[in-house]
């Protein structure tokens, strides 16, 4: 969501201050290098997160434990739990990065704590860091099969636990036949977006700007897995409120960067010809912008009157594994 230019007052676009690095290797490897304490906040934030969960296992007070109660010793599913704190920093840091983008393409506010491209350059990095977390994730979740399929040799373990974890639509258990294929579309969209900044010379930035518009599909993607997947937010009490809330400002935000865009092109202005004869772009932009509005509003309902699609909490809770064990 940023660009290489940056829009005048009237609209009018000045041309960038400097060119980019001609090789995109350069530009991605000083990311990489800019990225550095970024990714260390994200793994202290990701190592406080599992603290967490480890401490609330073994008090009992899991909501883990509540949805899936043989999972009540944190020593033997500790790969596990980190992989719900890679997840959680994660998401986090999906949500800093989109907030970023939104703010960075959208009305600029009358005063910035620090210049546009230190912004710019917070997003890349947060950008990287967050498909890093998503990665790591993943791999974290098929660690844990990799543990719990006991009945096979190791060539099947890798093979089942790969398939769960990163083959669409393989993991067939529970909720997990829908939520994982979503967090896996998730993560394979957001490594070409998210790369595609640095080849953005090759295919041009017309072309770039389109394709980066989708990162809020993997956003939308990443809440949704979390929301049909997330134990700790399984059940319709206030960590599930609390994460639909944070979902306002990014509403708020993206509906912002739709009716005052920063760019001048991007603009909705009245459809030339009268509204008759507008051309379809004209409607599907309006469309857009209507069904954002909606959804903002649907947020706003979700959140005051607390009806978010948790779980009921059971009074007996289910006491079942996550699938059954692969056998020869």
């Amino acid at each position: 969501m940023t660009s290489d230019a940056r829009p005048d007052e009237d609209g009018a676009t000045a041309p960038p201050e400097r060119r980019q690095p001609p090789g995109d290797r350069v530009a991605l490897r000083g990311d990489l290098r800019a990225a550095l304490p970024d990714a260390t906040a994200a793994m202290v934030v990701t190592a406080l997160v599992f603290a967490f969960l480890w401490a609330r296992m073994e008090s009992g007070a899991s909501d883990t434990v509540a949805v899936m109660p043989f999972m009540d010793d944190p020593g033997t599913y500790w790969m596990y739990l980190l992989s719900q704190a890679f997840g959680w920093s994660g998401l986090l840091w999906a949500w800093g990065t989109v907030m970023l983008g939104l703010l960075l393409s959208g009305p600029r506010p009358a005063r910035l704590p620090v210049s546009r491209q230190v912004l710019e350059r917070w997003h890349r990095t947060t950008s990287l860091t967050t498909t890093a977390l998503m990665f790591a994730h993943a791999l974290m979740f098929a660690a844990e099969l990799v543990r719990y399929e006991t009945k096979v040799d190791w060539a099947e373990r890798l093979w089942v636990a790969f398939a769960d974890s990163f083959v669409p639509g393989w993991y067939d258990s529970g909720t997990g036949r829908i939520a994982i294929p979503i967090g896996q579309g998730a993560l394979y969209l957001a490594i070409p977006l998210g790369l595609l900044f640095y080849v953005r010379h090759r295919i041009g930035a017309n072309t770039w700007r389109r394709l980066h518009r989708f990162v809020i599909v993997v956003y939308v993607l990443s809440v949704w897995h979390t929301l049909l997947y997330g134990t700790n937010v399984w059940y319709g009490e206030w960590p599930r409120t609390v994460l639909w809330l944070l979902q306002l400002p990014v509403g708020v935000l993206l509906l912002l960067r739709l009716l005052r865009p920063a760019r001048r092109a991007e603009r909705l202005g009245a459809p030339k010809g009268g509204v008759g004869a507008a051309r379809p772009a004209w409607w599907a932009r309006a469309a857009g912008r209507a069904a954002v509005a909606a959804v903002l509003v649907g947020l706003v309902i979700v959140v005051v009157s607390g009806r978010d699609g948790g779980r009921d909490r059971p009074t007996h809770p289910p006491a079942t594994a996550p699938h059954t064990q692969e056998t020869d």
